[in-house]
């Protein structure tokens, strides 16, 4: 089932060219079907679930089995070598099938292919690749299809203009209770290590009334969560007319009818207001959980990343986060190894994470992206020296991660029953915060509230469904 994000229409000039793909593809009165292959976060989740919309809408049918596709997308990340990697390897694979279905088409968009030399590779390299497009032109699809059936050349679009964001694409959700909602697009930080302000242009954002219209339409729909996205989300209006922040939307979002509640990621601590936390705190649809990156310990190394706060200013935020509600959860991402970090500076981050006790971390060992300015900055520090600090850290977050997991045994908790366990006749149910629970329960129960009594942890935490 396809859902249009808000009452305003998909471009007429792409409604246009959806309509003549159309009429090419299932010519032969046959369903033609298209997998959409997705790589990297949560943003490039969503932005599939758009493709797969306007997929619907030129009458594919999506399919995860490659070998009955008659069109193959590739939604590509561009923040570690390693994922640019298992693209190519992934999209070669796609020869064979090309040989074997000639009416075939092969694409590949997003972070990845937003950089020229990748698209230069793809064009040279890679002859049975039709279409090549980046970030800021996902709403051309259509067009792109159509252009390929039609003349017969390959496609390639990297345009960047940061101009005002096409509204009103199709979105095709799998998960019926839970789902995302972009509120911005692009970023304005560049931190040294990072790629995205390069491929995801400077900061836009949405406007605040579609974003609501959609929250609406899927609370009305029975969605329970929805993730508000954005490569940081605290920067959300800048520059806006209507005077509408970050703090300020999710206060209108809290004030929707209806029994859900909300998430958000990512956060930069720098954009962290007071505000912010002030309408976390008071507005009860939204999770007791921050996730907000502090990347290094360090003050010197943080100067060097370009994230422009300090130590002592985000721990600040931390304890205020904290005052205002006891009850919060906290996750964060951490680079180890960062160029020119010693070990006496790596052990700041260690002290700052035995300090405020995250309940998870997304940790990672420095791997240079070219185009960047600290991919050309002297790195002493071997591989192996940096897994041993690494491999300390993991030690220090797993201990953290029992003792919170222990300390929660006893509370009663309202969570999302999301899915079935590993174990049989369990379910899983998350808090507002960051706690997975095992329940036995029928799976008729996914995709309701209930309060759960926490009985014991083992590994897991079990718990109890109270009526």
């Amino acid at each position: 089932m396809s859902l249009l994000t808000s009452d305003i229409s998909y471009p007429a000039e792409q409604q246009a060219y959806a309509e003549r793909v159309k009429r090419i593809v299932c010519a032969d009165g046959r369903i033609p079907k298209a997998q959409v292959v997705t790589y990297g976060c949560q943003q490039n989740v969503s932005d599939s679930q758009r493709l797969k919309g306007m997929l619907s809408l030129m009458g594919y049918e999506i399919t995860e089995n490659q070998e009955e596709a008659d069109f193959i997308i590739f939604n590509t990340c561009a923040v570690r070598e390693h994922a640019e990697d298992r693209v190519f390897g992934n999209v070669g694979a796609t020869k064979k099938l090309k040989k074997e279905n000639k009416n075939l088409l092969v694409a590949v968009c997003g972070c990845m292919a937003q950089q020229q030399s990748v698209a230069d590779r793809f064009k040279e390299s890679y002859p049975y690749v039709d279409i090549v497009f980046g970030t800021q032109v996902f709403h051309r699809l259509p067009e792109f299809i159509y252009k390929r059936l039609n003349s017969g050349r390959r496609v390639f679009e990297l345009e960047i203009k940061n101009e005002k964001i096409v509204e009103g694409l199709p979105v095709d959700r799998e998960d019926r209770f839970k789902g995302y909602i972009p509120i911005m697009y692009g970023c304005d930080n560049f931190c040294t290590y990072c790629i995205v302000p390069y491929v995801r242009g400077r900061e836009r954002s949405r406007s605040a009334e579609v974003i609501l219209k959609e929250a609406k339409q899927m609370v009305d729909s029975g969605y329970k969560e929805i993730m508000l996205l954005g490569q940081n989300v605290n920067s959300y209006g800048k520059g806006s007319s209507d005077g509408i922040n970050f703090a300020k939307l999710l206060r209108r979002v809290n004030d929707i009818e209806g029994d859900f509640r909300i998430r958000f990621m990512t956060s930069h601590p720098k954009d962290c207001t007071e505000e912010l936390l002030e309408a976390m705190r008071d507005c009860e649809k939204v999770e007791r959980h921050l996730h907000l990156p502090f990347q290094s310990g360090n003050n010197r190394v943080l100067n060097s990343m370009n994230r422009r706060y300090t130590r002592e200013k985000y721990l600040s935020l931390i304890n205020s986060a904290r005052e205002k509600m006891p009850d919060i959860a906290f996750t964060s991402d951490i680079i180890v190894g960062f160029p020119g970090e010693t070990y006496e500076e790596f052990k700041d981050t260690l002290s700052l994470v035995n300090e405020v006790e995250f309940a998870s971390l997304f940790t990672f060992i420095y791997s240079p992206r070219g185009g960047t300015p600290a991919a050309i900055l002297p790195d002493p520090i071997s591989r192996k020296e940096k897994g041993i600090w690494f491999d300390e850290l993991l030690k220090a977050q797993d201990r953290i991660a029992k003792k919170l997991n222990n300390k929660a045994v006893g509370q009663v908790v309202r969570v999302l029953i999301e899915e079935a366990a590993p174990a049989d006749g369990y379910l899983i149910g998350k808090s507002s915060g960051t706690l997975n629970i095992y329940v036995k329960g029928d799976e008729s129960l996914i995709g309701t509230f209930k309060n759960v009594k926490i009985d014991s942890y083992s590994n897991v935490l079990y718990g109890t469904i109270i009526e």
